[in-house]
């Protein structure tokens, strides 16, 4: 299928997003779509599946111009898009949400419940992936989530696929998977966009690849003939430098110490952090890196264990508690568990500090604007007003005003799971800055990443987990992909 984008203008209210954006995708090929967090990628795609409708411009499949009502239409045409906010149901099982509006039904109208399982069981199997596909959803991890969604896009057979940040969620070892069905699906001439901040895996993968700026398609280059650097470049309008800013590292006392910590998925897990240090806990999905840190935060009740802050032993039995005693925590899943989607941004980011905002037990209006503009200018979160709902903000800008929540309340400890996931190069460098500076002012700063050149570029040292528990630690001068890995995967 061969589709061409021309001259696509888009607004939303007073807020132009696409300026006339050109985008050509050809038939049995990954085309990359890139650009910073805001420049119009998402939108533009969600303009060819009939998300929504565009202001001008045309587009056209095979020769033929078309438009989309909506994005049924689009599947039915044989356009699949594998969203970048998960669209799961947490309260249907696997092969519920794979089957969802395709169930096989007999010719009585009773459901094939046996085939379906085995097709899930088998579309799952081709993507290296094995869960019990009657269990739901609600309990698998985010990355598990993801590979659904990207199982349920293949099972429609599409002739183009869309796949906005795939790979954000998931383990080195699901990605070389998802690679593998990428490459083949080319071979048998299924277009994909490819829609992702990870510089290495465009260059790996891709044929060509399109960078949009402020909504203005800016080139198009074949993969072979352009370089990091020169895309960076056209992606944020300057020069970046090192991906990963150098910082002077000091280390103060331990602030956190966890002994023996046991709960849902993980058991006797021990680790330290020091103030101005960052720690990176690391890998494959379901190692229990982020049930370990959700039990330390009141989140889940843990069974067993010792916290210690400062060297005082702590009782945490929630959230609420352990924002009192001074940690923060930026989930994984900003949708569902970090933000307030109909809540404004300036809401967002005074939520955990409300009471320091309030005189005599009323909001001050004033000091509540003022600290969530300092922060969102801090941050560069693109926005028109900050008053606008956080869930008219790109997936990026919505992951800083996250982190900005937890920067307004001054952490002692600050827990980071997947930070940069679904952030562009330029602001995941502000992000990995900002969290250097708070190294250097003493935070003590955990880091869960599934990001491998992260976790070795950010970490002082390494957690690494298998199956529930801490498989080994790496100092940072050890720490290699291949040590991580070996540990991560059960060598020694």
């Amino acid at each position: 299928m061969h589709i061409e984008m021309t001259e696509i203008t888009k607004a939303f209210g007073p807020v132009p997003v696409l300026k006339g954006v050109d985008f050509e995708l050809a038939t049995g090929e990954i085309h990359a779509l890139m650009g910073e967090n805001g420049a119009g990628k998402s939108t533009l795609m969600k303009i060819l599946t009939g998300v929504h409708k565009a202001d001008e411009g045309t587009i056209q499949v095979d020769g033929v111009e078309q438009h989309y009502k909506n994005p049924k239409l689009a599947e039915e045409a044989g356009i699949a898009f594998i969203h970048q906010e998960l669209n799961i149901l947490p309260d249907l099982t696997v092969t519920e949400n794979l089957f969802l509006g395709r169930e096989l039904k007999s010719r009585f109208g009773v459901l094939k419940q046996a085939e379906m399982k085995r097709l899930a069981e088998r579309e799952l199997a081709e993507l290296n992936v094995f869960m019990d596909v009657n269990q739901l959803a609600r309990t698998l991890s985010v990355g598990q989530q993801q590979m659904i969604e990207i199982a349920k896009a293949l099972m429609t057979h599409a002739k183009v696929i869309i796949m906005d940040e795939p790979t954000a969620a998931l383990t080195e070892r699901e990605i070389r998977a998802l690679f593998s069905v990428a490459t083949a699906l080319r071979e048998q001439g299924v277009s994909i966009v490819y829609i992702s901040h990870r510089m290495e895996e465009i260059f790996e993968l891709c044929d060509r690849i399109t960078v949009l700026r402020d909504g203005v398609s800016v080139s198009t280059h074949r993969i072979a003939e352009t370089s990091f650097e020169q895309i960076v470049r056209e992606m944020v309008g300057r020069e970046m430098g090192e991906r990963y800013p150098e910082r002077k590292v000091t280390h103060g006392d331990t602030v956190l110490e966890v002994t023996g910590a046991t709960g849902k998925r993980f058991e006797d897990v021990s680790f330290s952090v020091r103030a101005g240090e960052i720690v990176g806990f690391s890998g494959l999905m379901g190692a229990g890196r982020t049930e370990v840190m959700r039990g330390l935060f009141g989140v889940d009740r843990l069974k067993a264990g010792t916290i210690r802050l400062n060297g005082n032993v702590i009782n945490i039995k929630s959230p609420h508690d352990a924002i009192k005693q001074g940690l923060g925590f930026l989930t994984e899943d900003r949708k569902g568990e970090g933000l307030f989607l109909d809540f404004s941004l300036r809401e967002n980011i005074s939520l955990p500090t409300i009471r320091s905002l309030a005189k005599s037990g009323v909001i001050s209006d004033q000091s509540e604007r003022q600290f969530a503009e300092g922060y969102l200018k801090s941050l560069s979160v693109r926005h028109s007003s900050m008053d606008q709902p956080a869930k008219s903000l790109s997936g990026g800008n919505q992951q800083k005003v996250v982190l900005a929540k937890w920067l307004g309340t001054k952490p002692d400890v600050l827990i980071l799971d997947e930070p940069t996931r679904g952030v562009d190069v330029g602001a995941k460098k502000e992000i990995y800055t900002i969290m250097n500076e708070l190294a250097a002012s003493g935070v003590a700063i955990i880091m869960i990443s599934s990001d491998l050149p992260e976790i070795l570029g950010m970490s002082d040292r390494v957690y690494v987990m298998r199956e529930g528990q801490v498989s080994g630690m790496l100092e940072q001068q050890e720490a290699t992909q291949e040590s991580i890995m070996t540990l991560a995967t059960g060598g020694q």
